[in-house]
């Protein structure tokens, strides 16, 4: 039986008298890529952030990798990576000076840090460029140079928040393929946040839709869109069907700028 690297159970998250996240339960096993879905403002950003330590339940429980969130971060966060929607390299430094910074972070023995930040970035493709600056990457690039910066200390679970956003349809299926290919070597879980419908549909094991911090829908894709009746559908579809086609609706004035001020630096 597969053992279920993510577990979530009962989990609330309030600012206030606003309820983000109400009530939610999942669980994703071992080497499961799993996709949660939503409107902006339907609590996929603040489940994110529980589930990788940067924010507090305000009740019930989650364990990543075994380890209790709210009582045990420090041992969660040995074994996960993050992905933040916002950049997370320095553009004034090389990628392999990136790496080597990440790899302090992760308290790396000094003897090993040099190897495995040249494997990483031979890895995502960045050989060729590991000596750059980071200021002159394209956007896909920036990305699988995070993506390596988030698997070097070799982690269990890689969380990726809006992995893909401000890509083109080319620099997107790039990140996608080394992705597919990390899945393939490690056996890594990967949990994922995306607006990008056909994404989710091509390379997610399983989806979780949310809207209004409840997660009203759970499955395959092709359990998905069956459960609508129609076996055919879209995700798209699948995803009005369940949220009320409010995909580009919703969201603050802070989650739009924060969202178009990534896709400029990435574009």
């Amino acid at each position: 039986m597969t053992e279920n690297v993510i577990e979530v159970e009962k989990l609330v998250k309030r600012f206030g008298n606003y309820t983000a996240v109400d009530q939610v339960s999942f669980a994703v096993p071992q080497g499961e890529v799993f996709a949660l879905l939503g409107p902006n403002g339907a609590g996929k950003s603040t489940m994110i952030k529980m589930l990788t330590t940067l924010l507090p339940p305000t009740s019930g429980k989650a364990y990543v990798v075994g380890a209790d969130v709210t009582t045990s971060p420090m041992q969660a966060r040995k074994r996960i990576g993050y992905v933040p929607q916002a950049l997370s390299a320095d553009g004034s430094l090389s990628g392999y000076e990136n790496l080597m910074v990440f790899a302090s972070l992760y308290d790396i023995p000094r003897p090993l840090r040099a190897e495995k930040a040249r494997n990483a970035l031979d890895f995502m493709g960045l050989h060729d460029s590991a000596d750059k600056l980071v200021r002159t990457y394209s956007g896909g690039m920036i990305r699988r140079l995070e993506v390596a910066q988030a698997m070097l200390h070799q982690p269990e679970v890689l969380f990726l928040d809006e992995p893909t956003v401000g890509l083109d349809p080319v620099a997107r299926k790039a990140v996608w393929d080394h992705l597919s290919d990390l899945r393939s070597e490690t056996g890594m879980t990967i949990f994922l946040t995306t607006h990008y419908m056909e994404e989710a549909d091509n390379l997610c094991d399983r989806i979780a839709i949310m809207h209004f911090g409840k997660v009203v829908a759970l499955g395959s894709p092709a359990e998905l869109k069956t459960a609508i009746g129609n076996p055919e559908a879209s995700l798209d579809e699948v995803f009005a069907q369940f949220t009320g086609n409010t995909l580009e609706s919703g969201g603050s004035f802070r989650d739009t700028a924060r969202t178009r001020r990534t896709a400029q630096r990435l574009g």
